[in-house]
């Protein structure tokens, strides 16, 4: 059984050291856990009911679909991180959550997180700075879009989830396992399935990345940082200097 507090204390003490008593805490924060298999819908888009979740295990995918049908993948969630927490303030959600394997979530309720919020204000620091981290991540997706080539979004994109994971002691400087099928990654950098294949490709054969059997294999990654100009700089794990 996965700890409902594991992966996101392991990411949370990356920008504060949390104490035993606030991370006993966030535990109270959790509520029930529910396994969701892999297609299941966790949140739709003009949902309502204020709530969000924790990832305990697990990969999930956030996306939005066009009136025609086209999607639009916004990121990836891996464990520890949160689901559709601004629809805890908003009305409703705004975007859309699906499994992209089986997973693990905890639901947590408005008045429980601001309940824990009131009691342990460096947990509440600690989730505003992993939260803030989020969105400086769509902020380069956007830039990766918009101003980026196929080969440097998609070498920065595949960095980029190497540093989430390494962040919660997941895989390491060669490489990790990822679920992610040739569609998810190009309706996430704006590339149709053939183009990414192609990418993938180029990146193989310039032997600095290889992503096959669901493992990105890192074989070069000096050279794969400077081609995707990639700059650590947005996942900071460094919490605010105004808690001590």
């Amino acid at each position: 059984m996965v700890s409902s507090t594991a992966a996101v204390s392991k990411r949370l003490k990356n920008y504060i050291d949390l104490t035993e008593q606030e991370l006993d805490t966030l535990s109270r924060m959790i509520g029930p856990s529910r396994m969701i298999s892999a297609g299941g819908e966790i949140v739709h888009e003009g949902q309502s009911g204020h709530r969000a979740f924790i990832l305990q295990d697990g990969w999930v995918m956030s996306y939005k679909l066009l009136p025609e049908g086209a999607r639009q993948i916004i990121d990836f969630q891996v464990p520890g991180d949160f689901l559709g927490l601004r629809s805890l303030l908003l009305r409703t959600s705004d975007h859309s959550f699906e499994a992209v394997t089986d997973v693990l979530v905890g639901e947590v309720k408005a008045q429980d997180m601001l309940s824990a919020f009131s009691s342990a204000p460096r947990l509440a620091m600690s989730i505003l700075w992993s939260v803030s981290c989020d969105e400086a991540m769509v902020v380069e997706h956007l830039v990766n879009i918009g101003r980026r080539s196929a080969i440097e979004r998609t070498a920065h994109f595949l960095l980029e989830l190497g540093a989430r994971l390494r962040s919660i002691g997941v895989g390491d400087a060669q490489g990790y396992p990822c679920p992610l099928s040739q569609y998810q990654l190009a309706d996430t950098l704006g590339l149709s399935a053939i183009h990414i294949n192609r990418v993938l490709r180029q990146l193989r054969e310039q032997n600095l990345v290889t992503f096959q059997k669901g493992v990105v294999q890192f074989n070069d990654l000096k050279k794969l940082t400077e081609l995707a100009e990639f700059e650590m700089g947005y996942l900071d794990q460094v919490g605010p200097v105004l808690v001590s």
